[in-house]
């Protein structure tokens, strides 16, 4: 069975974005639910998190390139990938 790589970006309760990478979008959505997923995520003050766009990638390296090029984003331009980038959207 082939590995599938995804970059993700969630919607905060605080209204911010995180972006980050997994190869199990549910599972990751519940970890980072729970406050067991990433730093940034933790603080009930950012959850409840909901998945509001995924890419799937091929490697690892992909995904992972599309989630530090998100990062580097300012809050305008990641509202502007987040439009143009809908056509690729595989958020369960």
């Amino acid at each position: 069975m082939e590995t599938k790589h995804y970059f993700y970006v969630l919607h905060c309760k605080d209204n911010s974005f995180y972006g980050g990478y997994t190869t199990d979008l549910l599972r990751r959505l519940q970890e980072h639910n729970a406050g067991t997923g990433a730093k940034y995520t933790h603080p009930a003050s950012r959850r409840p998190l909901q998945m509001i766009h995924a890419e799937v990638f091929e490697t690892r390296s992909e995904a992972t390139k599309a989630e530090a090029a998100f990062k580097k984003l300012q809050r305008k331009q990641k509202e502007r990938y987040l439009i143009d980038h809908q056509n690729k959207n595989v958020c369960p």
